[in-house]
């Protein structure tokens, strides 16, 4: 029997030095969210608004890294809407506390929070499913809340008028798109796969 020579570069994977970048990114996005709130606390808007826009780059880049680089995982796709979240529900409750979001707004948007988070535990338990994608209205109340964020940080540096009317804009967007993507979230969770099933073997 002839043996074959080993080659170490036909038969070993390269590693890509920036395979875990995405997720470096997003684990920096949620170590900056306690500066983000000491600055908002301590009345230094321009550096709140600074590291919000950071955040921001950090929230775009990764996910743009991760296409890129075909570096997609498991851990970052459960990280990511954490991270966000994380950051979003801290920041409209200390907006909030200082007087800046009105308290029905932050109220609505923790509510929906939950409510999915215990419609993914239920769909978890019942029918052992863990995905629970984002819907496109999910996505649009992210990004709409974003601005809101970044409306009312930018309206404690300057009262220009049209700064005032995205900020408004963006608060009633805010309470519109999470109103219809929690209805949405609970609609596309009644049609699982699975769902039915279990709760009419529940009903027996």
């Amino acid at each position: 029997m002839t043996a074959v020579p080993f080659q170490f570069g036909e038969s070993t994977p390269r590693l890509n030095p920036f395979r875990a970048a995405p997720n470096i990114l997003t684990l920096l996005r949620i170590c900056l969210a306690p500066f983000l709130v000491a600055a908002i606390l301590e009345d230094r808007y321009a550096l709140g608004f600074g590291l919000f826009v950071v955040a921001g780059l950090t929230d775009a880049l990764d996910g743009t890294l991760a296409r890129i680089l075909k570096q997609r995982t498991m851990l970052g796709q459960y990280l990511d809407p954490v991270a966000d979240k994380l950051l979003l529900s801290t920041l409209f409750v200390v907006l909030t506390h200082k007087g800046l979001i009105p308290a029905r707004v932050t109220v609505l948007v923790f509510g929906r929070d939950v409510g999915i988070l215990v419609v993914a535990a239920i769909l978890y338990a019942a029918v052992g499913r863990r995905e629970f994608s984002p819907s496109v209205f999910g996505k649009a109340n992210t990004l709409v809340q974003v601005l809101a964020v970044a409306a009312v940080l930018l309206h404690q540096l300057t009262h220009v008028a049209w700064v005032s009317d995205i900020r408004m804009m963006a608060l009633n967007l805010t309470i519109a798109f999470t109103i219809l993507s929690g209805l949405h979230y609970a609609w596309l969770a009644s049609r699982r796969p699975g769902t039915s099933s279990a709760a009419n073997s529940g009903a027996k």
